[in-house]
């Protein structure tokens, strides 16, 4: 069996110039092999319809399993945040340009995010060759430059080290129809109620969870009723060992019958999942959310996917009475504070404040 990778493609009766057209075949649809060519493939559809296709149009049964594998591993993860496809993209294997993919998502399609991962943008057709050929010419680089720093004169000025490479995001996504894969990072758009998303001032909204409804007879919303929200915002750059540096939460105020910051903590070195949930109190429960961040210094990068998780991850817990944020659990301890990554990097420690 093979799989249809092309977005659609036709069947013809005979490899030739000229050829006739015997039957339309669309991503992700089965077709048995009948016959090899030499870039061809003759198949059979379900429908009993059999022609040439050619091969670099399909995938083989191996790289389809490859993808159901990947579904069933990450079948129950929970869901980071809802998003919305850009435009038509396809589903890859692992993170990268030029990884195998299979799955074509139509634009405007709806996914649920599960996992970010950075890794360093390639052009195409670079970089992650593995061939015999590109090893050798790697060896013979690193052995001129031996030779030239060995035969340099004491006084010849050292060469500037390479800058660091230039890196993006993809995201593990999962279709309504449970299809899995990772796309890049900046062909979906993280789906964010525009009456707070208004409120980024200048940062990336990564998250808006609705955590508390409220009833304002002035409100234009549905029956009146406005959702309150725990969202999470990040920097306008890519490649962060962490998810978020900001949280905020918006309140709606019966008062000016408008949104209003009830908390902020910022900056911080926050990681996801953010969980909503509900805390008990003296009358009941309140609405509460919790999110993790790094213990230590300490971030693990998976050598696989490129995901940054904290080494040993702190959970931070808070609830929600009326428009009051407090933080609450058994974890009660100083949060490290980072102003920015190049001062962090400079300072080599966290500001630690309450």
């Amino acid at each position: 069996m093979v799989y249809v990778s092309a977005r659609q493609m036709y069947l013809h009766d005979r490899v030739a110039a000229v050829s006739n057209r015997v039957a339309e075949v669309v991503n992700g649809q089965p077709l048995e092999v009948l016959e090899h060519g030499r870039r061809f493939l003759r198949v059979k559809t379900q429908k009993n319809e059999i022609g040439w296709i050619e091969q670099h149009a399909v995938i083989d049964a191996r790289e389809y399993q490859a993808f159901e594998e990947l579904a069933a591993q990450h079948r129950q993860d929970p869901v980071v945040v809802g998003a919305t496809v850009r435009d038509d993209i396809y589903l890859h294997i692992t993170p990268g340009r030029e990884t195998g993919h299979f799955y074509l998502l139509p634009a405007n399609a709806k996914v649920q995010l599960l996992a970010r991962s950075s890794i360093p943008k390639v052009a195409p057709g670079s970089g992650f060759s593995k061939s015999a050929l590109a090893a050798e010419k790697r060896e013979s680089a690193t052995a001129a430059r031996t030779i030239a720093l060995s035969t340099r004169p004491a006084t010849e000025p050292a060469k500037p080290e390479a800058p660091p490479p230039v890196m993006e995001d993809w995201w593990l996504v999962r279709d309504p129809q449970g299809r899995t894969g990772w796309l890049l990072g900046s062909r979906v758009d993280v789906d964010v109620p525009d009456t707070v998303a208004v409120y980024s001032e200048g940062q990336r909204m990564v998250g808006a969870y609705e955590i508390a409804k409220v009833t304002d007879p002035e409100a234009t919303t549905p029956d009146h009723t406005v959702p309150e929200y725990v969202t999470v915002l990040g920097p306008q750059k890519a490649g962060l060992p962490f998810d978020f540096d900001q949280v905020r939460v918006f309140t709606w105020s019966l008062r000016h019958h408008r949104y209003e910051t009830a908390f902020r903590l910022h900056p911080i070195e926050g990681f996801f999942p953010v969980k909503i949930s509900q805390a008990p109190v003296k009358d009941g429960t309140a609405p509460a959310f919790s999110f993790q961040i790094a213990r230590s210094e300490d971030v693990s990068v998976d050598a696989a996917t490129g995901i940054s998780r904290p080494a040993n991850p702190r959970t931070l817990s808070y609830e929600m009475i009326d428009t009051q944020v407090k933080r609450i659990g058994p974890d009660m301890g100083p949060i490290p504070i980072v102003h920015s990554l190049d001062e962090k990097h400079e300072k080599g420690e966290k500001k630690k404040v309450r």
